[in-house]
């Protein structure tokens, strides 16, 4: 019988990470959206490829494209962990640009465009994933699964408030788990059965046998109209020619509870950032047998000190990250990158501060998202005033304020 080593081993995951993340802007304006930090000490990407790590599966490439630089720097810095001589790897691939004049149209057309790798590493499944989720996930487990149906391909899926359905690919599945309908973001998503207030959604997350992703993305290509998406076109018209496999994240050897976040937009990022310092979170940081890898090195422990004018620096119900020193100031339910400095008489109040940042004395923060390296000034003040912050910096749906590097204080 094949070992858990030999069977991942005949596995290449391919993690898209060329996205632009449009809905994130300003902080995806210098880097791709797996680049964004995130929970004080990771990028985005990191949750992804930990997972891999700790599901065995160690042959990885990552597709680039928008604004890569940070994304590169990261990778190479922090995942330079595996052993080429016992064939793993994390490569980096930017567009080749082997088709004339073309980058990547799609998710597909990305996979499409590189089948020269699939004929070089000759996987015998091809599991593709996004860059930009916050979720933990056991791969390893989905492989099994799909081994042990027979399925032609198998999509990672959990279920969500039917209301917040149409944001998603939406499956209808039979009784044995098999997908018989897929909606890509539907305006009325079907329920799941039994379940009528929840819906069962894709999380981007696809494995493949590899013939027949080999077929599905040179057919696609031919299509004349298609969007070349795997949610749009490719799952839809292998439905009823294969068998299609759901596999709910929520299945019992899976990790912890089923938590999965796409932090596609500025509310979803700080509000998935505010779930982690909750008492008992959802999404747990601290799990040593699922750890999450990060690129801080050899920086030393944050640092709560007393200012030179006499106070003393407080940090209720926060995630302070290392290198940061809290000189006098008041944290309050945030999320604190790296190097980051606050100084006396400040109060930072539900906000997430990325690495390197600088705040002043008697600056007042609430609910913000503040870009790394930011200096704000001494008595500057966020989050009180909506209307006045309108005219400086741009306001979420949610009312989070988003202040970028150089801010118009």
């Amino acid at each position: 019988m094949p070992t858990v080593a030999s069977v991942s081993s005949h596995v290449l995951a391919i993690v898209l990470a060329g996205g632009k993340g449009e809905r994130l802007r300003p902080i995806t304006e210098r880097r791709a959206k797996p680049a964004v930090p995130f929970g004080g000490a990771y990028r985005i990407i990191d949750f992804t490829l930990s997972n891999c790590v700790n599901s065995n599966i160690r042959r990885i490439i990552v597709l680039t494209q928008y604004e890569s630089l940070t994304l590169e720097r990261h990778l190479y810095r922090t995942w330079n962990i595996l052993s080429p001589e016992l064939g793993e790897f994390i490569d980096i691939l930017p567009p080749q640009q082997r088709l004339p004049n073309r980058w990547y149209e799609g998710t597909a057309d990305a996979i499409f465009q590189n089948l020269y790798v699939l004929e070089q590493e000759k996987p015998r499944w091809v599991l593709i994933l996004g860059g930009d989720h916050i979720y933990r996930m056991n791969y390893r487990a989905l492989l099994d699964r799909h081994r042990a149906e027979g399925a032609a391909a198998s999509i990672g899926c959990i279920d969500v408030p039917l209301p917040e359905a149409s944001k998603f690919g939406v499956m209808q599945v039979d009784a044995g788990g098999c997908i018989t309908g897929f909606q890509e973001k539907p305006n009325e998503p079907t329920a799941m059965p039994g379940r009528p207030d929840r819906a069962l959604a894709s999380m981007g997350i696809y494995l493949f046998d590899t013939d027949v992703l080999v077929r599905a993305v040179i057919r696609d290509a031919k299509t004349p109209g298609s969007s070349h998406d795997f949610g749009a076109d490719i799952i839809p018209r292998l439905i009823g020619d294969r068998k299609v496999l759901a596999y709910n994240l929520n299945s019992a050897e899976q990790p912890g509870p089923a938590y999965w976040r796409d932090v596609g937009s500025l509310d979803s990022y700080w509000q998935s950032n505010m779930d982690l310092i909750a008492r008992y979170p959802e999404f747990d940081l601290y799990d040593e047998e699922w750890p999450i890898r990060s690129g801080l090195g050899s920086r030393p422990p944050a640092k709560v000190c007393v200012s030179t004018e006499g106070t003393m620096g407080v940090v209720e119900q926060s995630i302070v990250a290392p290198g940061s020193v809290i000189s006098g100031g008041h944290i309050r339910r945030s999320i604190i990158g790296p190097r980051v400095e606050v100084h006396n008489g400040s109060a930072v109040d539900e906000c997430v501060v990325m690495g390197g940042v600088k705040i002043g004395k008697y600056v007042h923060l609430r609910r913000a998202i503040i870009e790394e390296s930011t200096e704000i000034p001494n008595e500057a003040t966020v989050g009180f005033d909506l209307e006045a912050d309108r005219r400086r910096f741009k306001i979420t749906e949610q009312g989070v304020a988003v202040i970028p590097r150089r801010a118009p204080f």
